[in-house]
């Protein structure tokens, strides 16, 4: 299979990649090149029959976007892709710094929106008939309001709806679509808070369910993942 993946260099991204790693094409992006190169690295060591491509790329810039979905294209039609590039910036509506739901919007949302359209129509098109399958990362932000996390949770809940519709719109095309909606995850955003790690789940968790739905026969679709710590929200 060949999966694409964004937001690749840590945290959900990195165990996505760990995930689908053996004996498939990876495709990852990522904005820190460096940080990049050194999680394939390792990656390839640990999983020797992959086949790991890497390309820096800002997920926020349009142009930056359409390039690489061009640049994933040249390996050829992907089977899976991973829009799980996003960013939190913290915040209310009335007290954020001027264009931050711009800057929520183009990362969280607009990266999958402009990658998922300059993927797509390859995908329909394949001639292998293999069955393809996007997974959207959204956020338990996407189903309730999250405190302090004004532009964030607007951008969340702008990404379940994107998903929702490319639902719709790719059933004939036997194209299925994934919304993810995690609640706290362990990642490099919560070393130094204060926060048990044992309080909140593990990005391996989220990475084992996503691979779980896509291993399914083509006829069946899990719509929606939602998933949760186990004493609650954080």
């Amino acid at each position: 299979m060949i999966v694409v993946i964004t937001g690749a260099s840590k945290g959900l991204g990195k165990a996505f990649a760990e995930q689908f790693a053996t004996g498939n094409t990876l495709l990852l992006c990522a904005r820190n090149e460096e940080a990049l190169n050194t999680m394939a690295v390792d990656l390839k060591y640990e999983f020797p029959s992959a086949h790991i491509h890497t390309k820096a790329v800002d997920m926020s810039v349009k142009e930056e976007v359409i390039a690489f979905a061009e640049w994933c294209l040249h390996f050829g039609v992907p089977d899976i892709v991973i829009n799980n590039a996003g960013r939190f910036v913290q915040g209310s509506v009335y007290n954020e710094s001027d264009g931050v739901l711009e800057e929520m919007l183009n990362t969280n949302l607009m990266s999958a929106y402009h990658l998922s359209r300059a993927l797509i129509p390859a995908m329909i098109n394949d001639i292998t008939h293999k069955h393809k399958h996007i997974f959207n990362i959204c956020s338990i932000a996407s189903l309730q309001a999250y405190a302090n996390g004004g532009s964030y949770s607007i951008s969340k809940f702008a990404m379940l709806g994107f998903s929702k519709n490319l639902r719709e719109e790719l059933k004939p095309f036997n194209i299925k679509v994934t919304a993810v909606m995690p609640g706290a995850v362990y990642t490099d955003s919560w070393v130094g808070t204060g926060v048990d790690e044992k309080r909140i789940m593990e990005a391996t968790d989220i990475a084992k369910l996503v691979y779980a739905a896509s291993q399914l026969s083509p006829q069946a679709c899990v719509e929606d993942i939602v998933i949760r710590p186990q004493l609650g929200d954080l």
